[in-house]
């Protein structure tokens, strides 16, 4: 029954069951003959589907970045009742909204959060080696967060009647490199009840580069 499965679901299946050892064990416990003992399949299957570990690994962090995408848009697309809060003020409580609405899928999939991070330093490794990783997917997962923040970003100015005094693109990186380190402080000290409050300070940091449209 296993070894009719369509080719996309294999692949999905494989892909997942990597995730799993790689969420117990890090990237280096990813190998083929892992994988297939976790999936249940033979050897043979896993190098139909993927020609190589680096092939698996790519697979992998497309499907993290799809992932992170996903629980970007929905927490940034939350909806919300009565009038939108306006000016300055208005923007960083939209701004604290997001985020706050965002931190449960983090601290809900901390493993997968550890992994991200594992599949950057991967990818970033082989491309010092000169060996780019996919089509360089350190890059493209930043950049698909980038993606999502700056059309947050642009929303939450649309919604509370503000424009942004730095281009909108810089922002992102900022707000998102902060969001960084404080998943990486997190995952750390699991410091939960400093988050809020945490949150708030970014919410800040970014709002005071705004203006009220005049």
């Amino acid at each position: 029954m296993l070894n009719r499965l369509p080719a996309d679901e294999r692949r999905a299946q494989l892909v997942e069951s990597a995730l799993e050892l790689a969420e117990r064990g890090g990237v280096g416990s990813v190998t083929v003959r892992a994988v297939a003992e976790n999936a249940g399949v033979s050897l043979g299957v896993v190098h139909y589907c993927f020609d190589s570990k680096e092939a698996l690994v790519v697979a992998m962090a497309e499907t993290v970045i799809n992932q992170l995408s996903e629980a970007m848009h929905a927490a940034f697309d939350v909806p919300h009742d009565g009038p939108d809060p306006q000016g300055v003020r208005g923007l960083r409580q939209l701004l604290h909204a997001g985020l706050s609405a965002m931190w449960p899928a983090i601290e809900s999939t901390a493993g997968r959060q550890v992994l991200t991070y594992e599949i950057t330093a991967y990818s970033l490794r082989h491309r010092a080696a000169g060996t780019t990783l996919g089509d360089d997917i350190a890059l493209r997962q930043y950049r698909m967060m980038d993606e999502q923040a700056r059309s947050f970003l642009e929303r939450c100015a649309e919604r509370s009647g503000t424009i942004w005094t730095e281009p909108v693109e810089c922002l992102a990186r900022i707000s998102l490199a902060l969001l960084d380190g404080l998943v990486l402080r997190w995952l750390v000290d699991r410091d939960s009840e400093a988050i809020v409050g945490e949150l708030d300070d970014i919410a800040g940091i970014i709002s005071a580069r705004a203006a009220e449209r005049s």
